[in-house]
């Protein structure tokens, strides 16, 4: 039984032995533990933080902290200008951007075609009309024009097209996805919406990594409601951005108990947040737990085999204890707690490194990813619940091999006999 005398004779045994150790081998198993903890927590970090990374990009630049839309059977939010009103008294809500939104087409060197039955260079998208100064609040659009200028409230006749509209950027030969070619800042397209066409000029090429922004036209809100001949200001959506420590479901109830979600649908970010996101991100975390327990596996058979192979070099030792009264549970203790003070200092590094670097290294230069901005997705609870996960395999690691020696006949063990 593991006493309170044999744990203290334990203690004593493993500081001397930990002190006696080559110090280079210590080192050793403790970067095997570092790097086992590094490999728990960092690889399922990485995989959730890949979908985690994109869905930031989407609240921060598109949907924003809540957001009110059409109902179903409806094409647009009636009693706009009251609803925007609404949440213009909130003192809460930081800034708000209200958004036309229609289907419509593009179609670029139009002029170019020689004959009218070629085909024509034409691609599907929705139209964005929108306060560029208030949008630019909410969702910082400007940050991500790659060619051209931002909008100005100003602006005649001209727009910013998404990259994913343009072949440039977006390099598919789709049947089902059209691209415009040689399309440039001050190009001339065609734009449709609602049976209405009008030439346009490109002022800027905007592209981020949320299909929503980088696959609409934008232009300023004036222009839109002329071109479709919208006099009523009844907008397809409005994104809010609320200010710090305000949490969305109290801006989300303000706006219902004011009767907003009679005329519209009022949703926090994680209500509107679709189902697909949700799986993708249980599919990466269980696929990074799946990586990170062969780690484990990997880490606990090295400890085995280095506790194994010291109880069996130290047999003799462990026969002459044993042969002067020292309780076989006392040696197993000492055991023990060597793995343990091998994954106590691994984790520690560990720690120590993913706080204080890694994360805020990833989180200010995130890992370039086609669809997303990666970052480290390393929550202090399920980090430390992968700590417990290692010490307490690093620690039956150690028992094993301990009790399997220290269970040998002592006169067996004195005299190194099999």
């Amino acid at each position: 039984m593991f006493s309170p005398l044999n744990i203290k004779i334990g203690i004593f045994l493993a500081k001397r032995q930990i002190k006696r150790s080559n110090l280079w081998t210590t080192i050793l198993i403790v970067f095997v533990m570092f790097f086992t903890f590094l490999n728990l927590v960092v690889v399922s970090g990485i995989l959730v933080g890949l979908i985690q990374g994109a869905v930031d990009a989407v609240k921060t630049h598109y949907i924003s902290d809540v957001i009110v839309s059409t109902l179903s059977d409806k094409s647009y939010i009636e009693n706009s200008p009251e609803v925007i009103s609404i949440i213009k008294s909130i003192p809460e809500v930081e800034a708000m951007t209200p958004r036309y939104i229609q289907s419509g087409k593009v179609e670029a060197n139009y002029k170019t075609k020689i004959k009218e039955t070629d085909k024509s260079d034409i691609a599907s998208a929705l139209v964005a009309g929108i306060d560029p100064v208030a949008e630019n609040k909410v969702t910082n659009l400007s940050k991500f024009i790659v060619e051209g200028k931002y909008l100005e409230p100003g602006d005649y006749d001209q727009v910013v097209l998404g990259a994913y509209l343009i072949k440039k950027y977006m390099p598919v030969e789709s049947p089902g996805f059209a691209t415009l070619s040689n399309v440039s800042i001050g190009s001339k397209i065609r734009l449709t919406v609602g049976g209405v066409t009008r030439e346009v000029t490109v002022k800027g090429i905007v592209k981020a990594k949320v299909d929503e922004v980088s696959m609409r036209v934008y232009m300023p809100d004036t222009q839109f409601r002329s071109l479709v001949g919208r006099s009523d200001y009844n907008v397809s959506e409005i994104s809010i951005k609320i200010k710090p420590g305000v949490t969305p479901e109290f801006v989300r109830d303000v706006l219902k108990s004011n009767g907003v979600d009679r005329v519209a649908k009022v949703q926090t970010f994680t209500e509107g947040e679709p189902k697909f996101i949700k799986d993708m991100q249980n599919t990466f975390a269980l696929l990074g737990n799946i990586l990170s327990s062969i780690g484990l596996v990997v880490a606990s058979i090295t400890i085995f085999i280095v506790i194994f192979i010291n109880a069996i070099t130290r047999r003799k030792f462990i026969g002459i204890l044993k042969g002067i009264g020292i309780n076989e549970s006392a040696i197993e203790v000492s055991y023990i707690l060597q793995s343990f003070f091998y994954a106590f200092c691994g984790s520690v590094i560990g720690i120590i490194v993913l706080y204080a670097f890694l994360q805020p290294a990833i989180a200010a230069h995130p890992i370039d990813f086609p669809f997303s901005d990666g970052i480290l997705v390393a929550p202090v609870f399920g980090t430390m619940l992968r700590v417990a996960l290692l010490m307490i395999t690093t620690i039956i690691a150690g028992f094993i091999p301990a009790r399997l020696v220290v269970r040998k006949n002592t006169l067996d063990s004195i005299l190194g006999r099999n």
